[in-house]
């Protein structure tokens, strides 16, 4: 179908036709050899790809602006923009693509007429295909910077700044430029006043990447940030809190034998980055131990609770997770467990004879035995919601199978981990969610969560927050693996030891060993 196919004049029939078009001239491209272009034809391609896809990344917006306008998205089952960039657009960061959208989209004001970009220029540089949304993305990060003091017309000399020296940089780029644009516009910082720092304020624990280790990025106003160069000068001093030496003294140097600290000192070969790492780690490790953070959070218990597999506790491998979500690998475990003055939460699946974990109506709130239980078992270790990320630390109870109100119980099967957002969408109207338990298949035990249509539609499916086996996979395909190279492997015994551990020299392995002799020998396990 060519242009002259489309037939403009038909109402909405010119929108989804070109969009056809565009997804046949896809499959063309994909069948298309690059090996037969000559290098001229290979650099013109490339650039007019890079064009286009940067064009992409924006001229949907306006149809979806015009789906937010009429309320369109409803008819979906969504209640909110977010929901359906999410759910139905499956939009990877719906927060960053709204906040593109809100500054460069033009919606409907409340009068009825269609308002200007917030940043026309930056809107007009990413429809030509000159910005992409990472370039985009970086101006938005440089403008937010601006002093809310700055006059008008201030601030739109410096959006159609910006979108000029754009088109040529990179997005790392462009963030250098835009500090330098900052520090011309406000060179004293006489201009950034408490509502500037207010308005910026966040600190951002990062995912942990395949080490376990965690990026911590954030901006921190004056007085937080003395507070805490205090916390890193005096905790983070040589010789002070560093785990590699077991003479370091702990805690503030004021308290610590002088000798001692020195002979530390003399000793201490790290970085002072890793100085104020450990400095800080051992402040949080305090407060604690201390009891700052009050008995409960949430229903847990306000320390660290942590959940392992017992044969990564027999072979002293794999990891551990904690309520908050954190990876922890086994030998942390283990010094967690031994540590003096720890107070270890065990969750005992037989019978229930444990803890009490079926309350029936007597209790709406879930008690902290069926919050233990929870997270130990399968899923528990975040939000039931599908896609949901949340940990158990930031969850509630859900009654999964039977909404409270409506005659639900307080028992530990009929009982979903929810964080606060997805806990309050559960309802009976369209765009609201029902939820209830899986009966058999792999999601066996976990809770299903299904999407209310709008009346007359569809029934959407049932959908759970389970994420594929990733280690049991890598094993049976280490195994077979194994087997083409080597032929059949024996199968491992599987008789558990009397001891959970093998007792070594180790303080550590004896006190853990000994720990878990005793739980297993009191829950009648072998």
């Amino acid at each position: 179908m060519g242009m002259a196919d489309v037939d403009a004049d038909a109402p909405g029939a010119a929108l989804p036709a070109l969009y056809a078009q565009l997804d046949t001239l896809l499959e063309q491209i994909s069948a298309a050899e690059p090996a037969r272009c000559t290098d001229e034809q290979l650099l013109q391609a490339a650039a007019t790809h890079e064009r286009c896809a940067r064009r992409m990344a924006v001229l949907n917006d306006a149809a979806i602006v015009e789906i937010f306008d009429r309320e369109a998205h409803r008819l979906t089952g969504c209640t909110t923009r977010q929901m359906f960039l999410t759910h139905e657009l499956r939009i990877t960061d719906p927060m960053l693509r709204m906040t593109r959208m809100e500054k460069l989209a033009r919606f409907t004001a409340m009068t009825g007429e269609r308002r200007d970009p917030e940043y026309p220029n930056i809107s007009d540089a990413a429809h030509r295909g000159d910005l992409g949304p990472a370039h985009v993305n970086a101006v938005i990060e440089v403008l937010a910077k601006l002093p809310h003091a700055l006059p008008h017309d201030t601030k739109l000399a410096a959006e159609q700044t910006m979108a000029e020296i754009s088109v040529d940089l990179t997005p790392s780029e462009i963030i250098t430029a835009g500090g330098r644009l900052l520090a011309h516009l406000d060179p004293d910082g006489e201009l950034t006043d408490d509502h500037d720092r207010t308005r910026r304020r966040n600190l951002w624990l990062n995912r942990q990447d395949a080490q376990k280790m965690s990026k911590l990025t954030g901006h921190l106003d004056p007085a937080t940030r003395a507070m805490l160069e205090v916390v890193l000068n005096a905790w983070g001093a040589p010789g002070m809190n560093n785990p590699s030496d077991p003479h370091s003294p702990a805690g503030h140097p004021d308290t610590a034998d002088a000798d001692q600290l020195h002979e530390a000192a003399d000793r201490d070969s790290r970085s002072s980055s890793q100085r104020h790492h450990d400095a800080l780690a051992a402040f949080l490790r305090a407060g604690l131990d201390a009891g700052i953070l009050g008995t409960t959070h949430r229903g847990l218990p306000a320390t660290v609770v942590i959940k392992a597999d017992l044969k990564d506790l027999q072979s002293r491998t794999g990891s551990g997770s904690t309520a908050t979500g954190t990876v922890l690998p086994i030998s942390e475990v283990i010094d967690a467990l031994a540590r003096d003055g720890v107070d270890p939460y065990l969750a005992v699946f037989r019978d229930h004879d444990a803890v009490p974990l079926y309350l029936g109506r007597a209790k709406r709130l879930a008690s902290r035995g069926q919050r233990l239980a929870s997270f130990a078992a399968p899923g528990g270790h975040a939000c039931s919601f599908p896609g949901c990320g949340q940990p158990a630390a930031r969850v509630e109870m859900h009654h999964a199978v039977r909404d409270w109100a409506d005659g639900g119980r307080t028992d530990i099967d009929q009982l979903a981990p929810a964080c606060p957002k997805h806990n309050r969408i559960v309802g009976r109207t369209p765009g609201q969610y029902t939820t209830g338990k899986v009966t058999d298949g792999p999601g066996k035990g976990r809770t299903w969560w299904r999407r209310n249509p709008a009346p007359g539609a569809a029934p959407n499916p049932e959908q759970i927050n389970l994420l594929p086996d990733i280690k049991q996979t890598f094993i049976q395909n280490l195994d077979a693996t194994r087997s083409e190279i080597h032929g059949p492997q024996p199968n491992p015994p599987d008789d558990i030891p009397d001891s959970i551990l093998p007792v070594g020299d180790s303080d550590i392995e004896r006190e853990l060993a000994k720990l878990l002799d005793e739980f297993l020998a009191e829950s009648g396990s072998t």
